[in-house]
């Protein structure tokens, strides 16, 4: 189970309606009793966890009018952020990332927004306490929330997604700086295999980061229906935020791609330090494997054969002319 998500084994769906002296939550059991007029005065806010009961998301669009074509996208979790206009509700499509720091795993999730006239659906695939704390803001009314239209709800929900990624990001690089230690003590394979699957994991988060720019650009600007003139400037906020986890996503990648060309490094400096090594002791033995193979060959008149000391003798000079050379390598710093 993931940090921050709670396992939904059925669809849930849940309705929050508020006003400034108002509040009521309901979980719809069935959906054919379940009416679709909502009141202008309060916002209606219905929440959907789970996508296992696909008939009832099916009714849940019907009573909304929502185009098959959208119904499709909420069911297919694959998609990209973005942003569709309908005649009746704009729908956005948002990913909520969590990282894993035991399995050093990114996680993903979709999350599904319809914007109406005075009530958003949201579609989560599992409970996210992030989006819950959101409900515990509405029922304490915590700061301007109770004053404010369906537009500031969605302003919500969209900072706490962004918000979360910046503590993925976090976490990404939490485990940049362990992989920098282990480059700088002993890089293995797995070394390298977890650089490429960060690699991996950053290039699939910031895939998704350039649409939802797009998303959060286009509900900026000034004129669009659902959104109030007064919180614009919340959502060019969000712009901004998307902007930075975008920047600090890039940084990452360019610190992935110096800490691979830092592991080639490494890998090479080894590799050279171990043919150092191989040659200095094939260079040392060259002359004495060379005076062995002289005193090898079997001529009978040889001066040294009948010399009692010609044995030992040779044998010193082997190991004099060895030790020599091994001097001689760490005068020139060699080793």
């Amino acid at each position: 189970m993931n940090r921050g998500e709670t396992t939904i084994r059925d669809t849930e769906v849940r309705v929050i309606e508020y006003s400034e002296g108002f509040y009521r939550e309901d979980v719809i059991k069935d959906i054919n009793q379940f009416s679709a007029l909502t009141d202008k005065s309060k916002v209606t806010w219905i929440k959907v966890c789970g996508l296992l009961d696909r008939e009832k998301i099916t009714k849940l669009a019907e009573k909304f009018n929502i185009h098959p074509l959208t119904l499709e996208d909420i069911l297919n979790t694959d998609q990209r952020p973005k942003i569709e206009e309908f005649y009746n509700y704009t729908y956005i499509v948002l990913r909520i990332f969590q990282f894993d720091p035991l399995e050093k795993e990114l996680l993903s999730e979709q999350m599904s927004i319809i914007v109406g006239e005075n009530f958003l659906i949201s579609v989560e695939e599992k409970t996210n306490t992030a989006i819950q704390k959101i409900i515990d803001w509405i029922k304490s009314s915590r700061g301007i929330i109770r004053r404010m239209g369906i537009d500031y709800l969605l302003y919500l929900i969209i900072d706490e997604v962004i918000d979360g990624y910046f503590l993925v990001l976090e976490e990404i690089e939490d485990g940049l700086e362990e992989l920098e230690d282990e480059l700088t003590t002993n890089p293995t394979s797995s070394t390298l295999q977890a650089i490429h699957r960060f690699k991996r994991q950053l290039l699939q988060f910031n895939k998704n980061m350039w649409p939802l720019r797009e998303v959060i650009g286009t509900l900026g600007r000034t004129g669009h229906r659902f959104i109030d003139n007064q919180t614009i400037p919340y959502f060019r906020d969000l712009y901004d935020h998307t902007v930075r986890v975008i920047e600090n996503t890039e940084t990452l990648q360019v610190m992935l791609s110096d800490m691979l060309d830092v592991y080639f490094s490494a890998v090479s400096n080894r590799l050279n330090e171990v043919m150092k090594i191989l040659t200095m002791i094939a260079t040392v033995f060259m002359p004495l494997t060379f005076i062995a193979g002289i005193y090898g060959m079997n001529f009978k008149y040889m001066p040294e054969l009948e010399w009692v000391w010609g044995y030992p003798a040779v044998l010193l000079i082997m190991a004099g002319i060895g030790l020599w050379m091994i001097l001689y390598f760490r005068r020139k710093k060699w080793i």
